[in-house]
C-alpha cells in the first residue's frame, strides 16, 4: 500500500534512529525500531538504552554544526514524544496521518513536544 506520508516518514525514521544511536547509545547495545500504522496513522518509535537522556527541542545558533534534528521532527510529525521503555530506557515516538495518493490533508504543524505516554 502506497502511503502520501512516505517522504516525511523516512526523514523521521532517519533522525529518529541518528538520534539513536548519536545519543542513546550503550556499548554493546542497539536500538529498536518499530513501525505501525492503526487508525489512520503511522507510529515510528525508536527505542534505546539511554532512558536518562531526553530529547532536548533547542534552538541552534546559525554557525551550529548539530542540533537541528527534533526541529526536523517537530515540522514533519503531527505529534511526537516521548516515553519510558520499561524494558530498556526510552522510547521517542512520531506520528503521521496516513492519507490515500492524492488526498491532500491540510497540515497546522506539529501538536507539541515531549508529549507523554504512547
Amino acid at each position: 500500500m502506497f502511503l502520501a506520508v512516505h517522504g516525511p516518514a523516512r526523514h523521521l525514521v532517519a533522525e529518529l534512529a541518528a538520534n539513536a544511536v548519536t545519543h542513546g547509545r550503550v556499548p554493546g547495545r542497539d536500538f529498536r525500531l518499530t513501525l505501525r500504522v492503526t487508525g489512520g496513522l503511522l507510529r515510528i518509535e525508536v527505542a534505546d538504552t539511554r532512558g536518562e537522556r531526553l530529547p532536548e527541542l533547542g534552538r541552534p545558533g546559525s554557525d551550529a554544526e548539530s542540533g537541528r534534528g527534533l526541529l526536523l521532527v517537530d515540522a514533519l510529525a503531527d505529534r511526537w514524544g516521548v516515553a519510558d521503555d520499561h524494558c530498556s530506557g526510552k522510547i521517542v515516538w512520531a506520528e503521521l496521518r496516513v492519507v490515500p495518493p492524492g488526498h491532500v490533508v491540510p497540515r497546522s504543524g506539529a501538536t507539541g513536544a515531549f508529549l507523554q505516554g504512547t
